[in-house]
Formats: structure tokens, C-alpha cells, sequence
């Protein structure tokens, strides 16, 4: 495949719609049908599960099964008590930052619609200089703009509403892409991505590819744990969001060195499997796409984790996106490393035979 841009007017017409809708951990569904309407020209069949992840198929007959999978829920908080003058309190649901919270706009998710509400914060004037508070848990609150707890019951919101932020897809400089939610519904988009190159190319794959859009990630991998046990595949290769650590207040020596900009990364860990690791390596020193590596402990943190040790043991790898300011509302990444890890998903399936172990022993 050549080194022109991949995303296109249309491919970037569905990001920004794709990201702007909200799929809160458990909510999932209404991302996942745009997801799928998206890609419903590139494939031959889709399989959905009773907790919403959604996988596309190309080759829904083949006896050997690759995955590339990324996770469509987006971090978010529910209501979890409502005072008697009528504010709100939270939990998180998922690894929502509270450190954030305070001053943002909010959508709670109600049956009646969205309902507008502010995270409140005392005036800096209230504050005792040197001995301000830090925003917690237990203090931060929501103010949707009612005079006590009936009112709020009237207005549909009650304990277990989620809650999730209201900010939208923007780019900056050009070339940065910027919105809540890219951790990961930029993976999900990659991986449709890669079944749009295929379609467009006529690569006829000796394999099931199964493209696949998990959702419950954000509260421990769940979608992948469930969906791996339908599509019992031979090899998995994940895509997700990890740490740019260039700015300030990120420590290197414990967090590994990745950049924005300097292309996909590529994990070391126990899950990852290395004969498959270095499969994928080899593609991107021979299509000269700019790769980093980073190095886990005891587990990834992904849904790399879920497929590896699932159905006795399933070859996995890891491709992430560098990305700034995890979880909170302006996560941003380089248009250049979403399109290289777009690339480096396409050409490693490329080199891929159906029946092969990856085993360590052959």
C-alpha cells in the first residue's frame, strides 16, 4: 500500500460523528450502529452480544480466525446521590478524572433525553489561600439547576442516570485531533479503516478477519472476555491508546518514552505473543513505517490481555496510538500516527496464512 494519506473527507465525516456521539461503559449501543452502518459496505456479515460489542466479518466461512479489535466505551460517571436542595454527587464508571470535573458542562443520560448540568466549584473569593481544597470524590457535584431532589426527580434524573461530558471532535494545528473519547473510539475507527483499504485494494484474505468493536474495556476488559469466547479466533491483534509522556509532570523512568508524531507503539509484555510481535516488527521495518516501543509489567491493561489468555491460549499483539491527556476531555493525537497504525494493521494482516500456530515450538 502506498504511503498516501489514508483518511479521507468521508473516513473523517464518520470520526467526527462516531466521537461526538456519547458510548458511556454499559451505553454503548447508538456508537456501535453508526459504527456499523459505517462499515457495512466493506463486509460480508456482522455478529453483535447480549452487552452490545459489535464485529464485522470478512470471510465468515474460514476456519481460521484473525481479530483486530479496538473498544468503543468512553469513560463517564453515574448519579449516586441527590441531596434535598437538589445537587448531585457521582461515582465513577470507568477511570473518570476528578480532578477535571469542576467547571465542566455534563449530559445526564435520562429516559426522557439529555439533561444539561455544570460540575459546581466554590468561587476562588470562598477559598482560604494555602489551604484549598483539592477537587475529590467526595466533594465534587453537579448542579443541573434545580431547587431540591423533587425537582430533579421531575426532570427525569435519578440515582444510576450516566452522566458524560458534552465535548466535541475539533483539530488542531492541522494535523492534531482532538475530543473526548479517542481512548478508544480512535480504535474503532482504525480498525474500520482497515476493512475500508481492503475492500477498496480487493484483497481477497485466506482467513475470517473479525473486526472487532468491544465495549465495558474501561471497567475491566469485559466485552473482550465475552466476545473472544464466541468467535474463538487463532490470532488477535489489538489496537488502543497509550501515554504520550513529552509533557510535563509525566516521569519517564516509570512511564517509558513515547511520542506523539514518532509513530504506533509496540508492546513487550507476558500477553504479547513475540513470534507475532516481531511479525508485526518485520512488516514495519519493510514498509518503512515509523514504529516506538514500550515495555508492560505483569499485563498490558488492555483487551491484549482478554484474547491472549482466552480458549486455551490465542496468539495476541499490541499496536497503540500515542495519545496526550488520557481521560480527560481534550485527549489528542497526531493525524500521522493514526494513519500509521492503519497502515501497520493492513500490511501485518497482509502477511498472515491461514493455519499458521505462531508457536514457539515449531
Amino acid at each position: 500500500m502506498s504511503k498516501a494519506k489514508i483518511i479521507t473527507d468521508q473516513s473523517l465525516e464518520f470520526f467526527e460523528k462516531y466521537l461526538n456521539n456519547a458510548s458511556p461503559t454499559g451505553y454503548e449501543w447508538e456508537g456501535q450502529k453508526i459504527w456499523m452502518d459505517y462499515l457495512k459496505p466493506y463486509v460480508d456479515d456482522f455478529i453483535t452480544d447480549t452487552y452490545g460489542t459489535a464485529v464485522a466479518v470478512i470471510n465468515p466461512e474460514a476456519e481460521y480466525k484473525v481479530v483486530i479489535e479496538g473498544h468503543s466505551d468512553e469513560i463517564s460517571w453515574y448519579v449516586n446521590y441527590i441531596t434535598d436542595n437538589g445537587l448531585l454527587y457521582v461515582i465513577r464508571n470507568g477511570g473518570s478524572d476528578h480532578q477535571i470535573a469542576p467547571s465542566k458542562w455534563v449530559n445526564i443520560h435520562t429516559k426522557n433525553g439529555v439533561v444539561k448540568g455544570v460540575f459546581g466549584w466554590p468561587a476562588i473569593h470562598t477559598r482560604k489561600a494555602g489551604k484549598e481544597e483539592a477537587p475529590k470524590l467526595d466533594n465534587i457535584f453537579i448542579d443541573i439547576g434545580a431547587k431540591d431532589k423533587e425537582e430533579v426527580e421531575k426532570m427525569g434524573v435519578h440515582v444510576g442516570c450516566v452522566i458524560t461530558y458534552p465535548d466535541e471532535f475539533h483539530v488542531l494545528n492541522k494535523d492534531k485531533f482532538v475530543c473526548r473519547a479517542l481512548d478508544n473510539r480512535a480504535g474503532g475507527f482504525m480498525i474500520a479503516e482497515v476493512a475500508r483499504l481492503l475492500h477498496e485494494n480487493k484483497v481477497e484474505l485466506p482467513f475470517g478477519l473479525y473486526i472487532t468493536n468491544s465495549v465495558q474495556e474501561e471497567i475491566g476488559l469485559r466485552g473482550a472476555e465475552m466476545i473472544t469466547q464466541t468467535i474463538k479466533p487463532n490470532v488477535a491483534i489489538v489496537t488502543d491508546v497509550t501515554h504520550d509522556t513529552t509533557t510535563p509532570m509525566i516521569e519517564k523512568k516509570t512511564q517509558g518514552d513515547c511520542s506523539m508524531g514518532k509513530g504506533p507503539v509496540i508492546s513487550y509484555a507476558p500477553a504479547v505473543q513475540q513470534k507475532l510481535r516481531e511479525r508485526i516488527i518485520e512488516t514495519a521495518e519493510a514498509k518503512e513505517i515509523p514504529f516506538q516501543r514500550q515495555a508492560s509489567s505483569r499485563y498490558t491493561g488492555t483487551d491484549t490481555d482478554a484474547f491472549a489468555y482466552s480458549n486455551g491460549g490465542v496468539a495476541s499483539a499490541l499496536i497503540s496510538l500515542p495519545l496526550r491527556y488520557m481521560h480527560t476531555t481534550v485527549e489528542t493525537v497526531h493525524r500521522d500516527d493514526v494513519e500509521n497504525v492503519i497502515r501497520l494493521i493492513y500490511e501485518t494482516l497482509l502477511t498472515i496464512k491461514s493455519g499458521e500456530t505462531f508457536s514457539y515450538f515449531d
